[in-house]
């Protein structure tokens, strides 16, 4: 061709076209050398149309440009809003309008939807033209109506019932209270992350064959929901075999080791264990100063006794060390933050197990939406360079609600939590909640890595004013208490704090009764003192050989009397014990409590004696059972300086639709509450008495939280106690 001419260009010059062609002048072309020109210019992507015209010895390629995006816009968005859907698009103002990308613009949006649930959304792109070659791009989107779940099934479990496994699951059923929850839609990176939960439970208890072999999603007839059903193989449970210990380096001794390990045979496998055992192990190595020391699990498999025999080989790693720790993404949270999750820090021996843990840590603040942690070759081979980019999201929030119990009737909360900050990892908390008898008013601050170690510092300011209705006295509290808290052990911890309160009591002229113990202790005006005190906590669960077992012991001691008005010491101990059984559908709990106060003076008041509410010891009022005044008209609990309960739970399914969010329980309680200070003429109970109820507990998981109904019937009591056959309480776990 002797001569090339464009025609229908604007924006785009001669020569780029003929550039995208890859045809140049004076070249001979054959037809197949025309097509494939052809072709390189429509896949520019800047074009509408494209025609070659061959005119003798010369060829005319006439071109329709793509018009310019003026503005994007999005119509019948409500979930989503503008900002949000445009970061998911490619397309931008002033930019090349380009189909293709306009309608791969319009699959992403809907991706979105459905990540929010809603499958059934549709997006569909149009442009409005305007002068000068301009449109305007317009993506008019249905939202569609959310896919709930209507029912979660399981096909091959033997073990384990399909209501145990939904608990396991993080996507939920779509129940009463669908219109409150986010966990009943169908959304496939939760159903991903499902499938994984439902591994790590099977092998947890020992299936270690576990395996999802397909989960189907069946759409509705009605098309507003699906039938989810998982399909599982189980394969059988196995234990611990033969544990043991060997070692390949001259300088460790294997049966030191071996000593080391808490996994006896006999005991169901958990992988968790073996990762446990090796994180201990490797611990004993660094004390001991070995560097690049790596445990290795063999595991052998024995089909005739369904066990794992499992041998630890303590060996050398390779020498490789951390160059560097990169951190990326974090816009507000600091960077010490992110390193302080590391055990390790440049220079120091490279460990994958300390890498994961780190990872798992990180995950673990709940600071950052998403985080991945990952090892890669430094700048010599002997060295790694560990890469984390993370995701930054909310981390603050602020409540408002309303609240309701039987002890204090309606009352209003509010909130404002932040776990994060200014981005130091720090937590600082404000909660106001009022009710007839009760307003608390609550500051407080905690630093969970104080100077960069496992240790955490904080404070707590609260204010409290109580005016409780069948009472006939009214009293302000005021407190401070900082303190700072460690780990002992691999599964406890302490707390020390420091404490100072000021109290002050006020019996209405009205209300007063000559001779009285509330209305002596009101006499003596505001109480200041300041104490000291720890607290104790050894819990099982925390890296425990039975998943559906565990133990709470908890001791707390407070002595009062460094200065101020008051001199006590307040000794309480706790101790929790629970227990899933047939797979986990039924859960027994055993509650032992009991403290004593030890005051040289006898000068306790109300408020620092115990007094049981209606969770401790159940079938009674707050201050309705231990000594109380009965001086002239008065009736006042007085509280006691000594309590000891036991409590017995058993919470079971009751047959309802698990839809319903509602289980059963039974109840049983047993306790006293007794001595007190002051005049004891007309005071009742003060000696030891036992009281026994029992009782029935509906439980309701509602957007609130979990309530708990509780019904109860005293077995023995005294005449002078304080019956409560209905209580309404929030759920709580130990």
């Amino acid at each position: 061709m002797n001569s090339i001419s464009i025609e229908g260009n604007n924006r785009i010059d001669d020569s780029a076209i003929i550039g995208y062609a890859g045809i140049a002048r004076g070249e001979t072309l054959t037809g197949g050398d025309l097509n494939a020109a052809y072709q390189n210019i429509l896949a520019s992507g800047l074009f509408e149309s494209v025609e070659f015209t061959p005119r003798g010895n010369s060829l005319l390629i006439t071109v329709v440009e793509y018009p310019t995006i003026n503005v994007i816009s999005f119509e019948g968005n409500r979930r989503l809003k503008d900002d949000a859907l445009t970061q998911a698009i490619n397309s931008q103002p002033r930019r090349v309008f380009n189909p293709t990308t306009a309608e791969n613009d319009a699959i992403s949006i809907a991706e979105a939807y459905a990540q929010q649930g809603r499958i059934a959304a549709r997006v569909t792109p149009r442009i409005i033209r305007r002068s000068d070659n301009r449109v305007d791009l317009v993506f008019e989107i249905f939202e569609g109506s959310l896919a709930e779940i209507e029912r979660l099934g399981f096909v091959g479990n033997r073990q384990f019932s399909d209501r145990r496994l939904r608990r396991v699951l993080a996507t939920k059923q779509a129940g009463l209270l669908r219109q409150f929850f986010r966990s009943d839609t169908l959304i496939e990176d939760r159903i991903e992350f499902d499938k994984q939960v439902l591994r790590d439970f099977y092998q947890s208890r020992g299936f270690v064959d576990f395996r999802v072999t397909a989960v189907n999603a069946e759409l509705a007839s009605e098309r507003d929901g699906y039938f989810i059903t998982f399909n599982v193989e189980e394969g059988q449970q196995f234990t611990f075999g033969e544990i043991t210990t060997v070692s390949n380096l001259d300088d460790v001794d294997a049966e030191e080791y071996q000593n080391a390990l808490k996994i006896r045979s006999g005991v169901v496998y958990s992988p968790s264990l073996v990762e446990t055992s090796i994180a201990r192990m490797e611990r004993l190595a660094t004390r001991q100063g070995l560097d690049f020391v790596r445990i290795e699990p063999r595991i052998t498999r024995n089909d005739r006794d369904l066990s794992l025999n499992v041998e630890f080989v303590v060996d050398r790693g390779p020498r490789i060390f951390i160059e560097r720790i990169d951190i990326e993404g974090n816009t507000t949270t600091l960077d010490r933050v992110v390193r302080q999750q590391f055990n390790v820090v440049e220079g120091d021996p490279f460990n994958p197990r300390e890498i994961r843990e780190a990872a798992e840590r990180i995950r673990a603040l709940g600071f950052f939406a998403t985080s991945n942690v990952n090892a890669r070759e430094g700048s010599r081979p002997d060295q790694v360079i560990v890469d984390v980019d993370v995701e930054e999201q909310n981390t603050g929030s602020l409540s408002f609600g309303g609240t309701y119990s039987t002890d204090s009737g309606f009352g209003l909360v509010a909130g404002f939590r932040e776990r994060n900050f200014l981005g130091r990892g720090q937590e600082i908390a404000v909660d106001l909640s009022t009710s007839p008898d009760v307003n608390n008013y609550q500051l407080s601050f905690t630093e969970p890595r104080f100077l960069g170690r496992n240790v955490s510092v904080g404070f707590s300011l609260a204010y409290q004013d109580v005016s409780i209705s069948e009472a006939r006295y009214t009293s302000t509290v005021g407190t401070f208490e900082p303190f700072i808290g460690f780990q002992l052990g691999e599964r406890s911890t302490v707390q020390l704090r420091f404490s100072y309160d000021s109290v002050e009591m006020t019996v209405p002229a009205a209300s007063a009764v000559a001779g009285s113990v509330i209305d002596a202790e009101a006499a003596l005006g505001i109480q200041a003192s300041t104490g000291v005190g720890y607290t104790y906590q050894y819990d099982s669960r925390i890296g425990g050989l039975n998943p559906d077992a565990g133990v709470l012991l908890e001791l707390s001691q407070d002595f009062h009397g460094i200065s101020g008005d008051i001199e006590y010491l307040e000794t309480t101990v706790r101790t929790v014990a629970q227990r899933k059984i047939l797979n986990g559908d039924v859960t027994l709990r055993a509650t032992l409590e009991g403290g004593a106060i030890i005051a040289p003076n006898n000068d306790t008041r109300v408020h620092n004696r115990f007094a049981l509410n209606s969770s401790q010891l159940r079938g009674f009022e707050p201050l309705g059972i231990g000594p109380r005044d009965q001086t002239g008209t008065a009736d006042d609990g007085l509280g006691g300086k000594y309590f000891a309960v036991a409590r017995f739970d058993a919470e079971f399914p009751i047959g309802l639709p698990e839809e319903y969010g509602i289980s059963g329980g039974l109840f049983y309680d047993i306790g006293s509450l007794w001595n007190t200070d002051g005049s004891l003429t007309n005071v009742v109970g003060n000696d030891f008495a036992l009281r026994q109820s029992i009782g029935v507990s509906i439980f309701w998981d509602t957007p609130i939280g979990p309530l708990r109904f509780n019904f109860s019937k005293a077995l023995q009591k005294q005449s002078f106690d304080k019956e409560q056959t209905f209580n309404l309480s929030i759920r709580t776990e130990f």
